[in-house]
């Protein structure tokens, strides 16, 4: 876990948030990130001043014209720490952000900024910053069966050696981003209130008959 966080209280009370669908970020999981928008670039270079810290959250509902710059926001997201930059020779940030913990937003800060910011509530996922207790090993079982079928299913191949050298929590996390999954079922992987939770909701989803068509609602 960067910088050692322990508890909620080491986290900031406000963040600034990318508001991106489809786009997950996991605690102890990496997102990699192109940056280029002007507001965006602004708001890395606000979080790289302080505390280095941006929350990815999904946008719910329909986005229409007249919303398209202020979607409504997820209730949930997850927040996590710049850990590599690179800038590109046209002005680009190449960025990794490397999971803190999940966080509820209380409220949006309204200022004079060109990104949004929210006031995080991080209470109730404190055991994200936490080790989380490892998977057990039928379960991993479950869950590659459950690939392999969803994969003939669907006509997608896989890099088994990779996956099966991947260690589970990786597994399951980069499954439950990578994988063609609707938003809204996305969104309920990401609330996976444990990460046993998460690997029973993502294994449902990829044994459903037509994944990622919406066609389920994850608990």
């Amino acid at each position: 876990m960067p910088r050692g966080y322990r508890k909620p209280s080491d986290l900031p009370i406000a963040i600034p948030v990318f508001p991106l669908g489809g786009a997950l970020l996991f605690p102890r999981a990496v997102l990699p990130l192109n940056i280029f928008e002007p507001r965006y670039l602004s708001m890395i270079d606000a979080a790289l001043a302080g505390h280095r810290m941006i929350g990815m959250i999904q946008p719910v509902g329909l986005i229409t014209p007249a919303n398209d710059e202020t979607p409504h926001l997820a209730e949930v997201g997850c927040a996590g720490r710049i850990t590599s930059l690179q800038e590109t020779d046209d002005g680009r940030y190449l960025i990794a952000l490397t999971g803190i913990s999940r966080f509820r937003v209380k409220e949006e800060i309204y200022q004079d900024t060109p990104y949004r910011i929210v006031r995080a509530d991080w209470e109730a996922f404190a055991a994200d910053l936490a080790r989380p207790r490892p998977v057990d090993d039928a379960v991993r079982g479950q869950l590659v069966s459950a690939l392999h079928a969803y994969l003939d299913r669907s006509g997608l191949k896989a890099d088994w050696a990779a996956v099966e050298e991947a260690p589970v929590d990786a597994l399951i996390n980069s499954l439950s981003a990578g994988c063609p999954f609707t938003n809204p079922e996305k969104q309920a992987l990401l609330e996976a209130r444990t990460l046993e939770d998460r690997c029973a909701a993502l294994i449902t989803l990829l044994k459903m008959e037509r994944p990622g068509q919406g066609g389920g609602y994850v608990q």
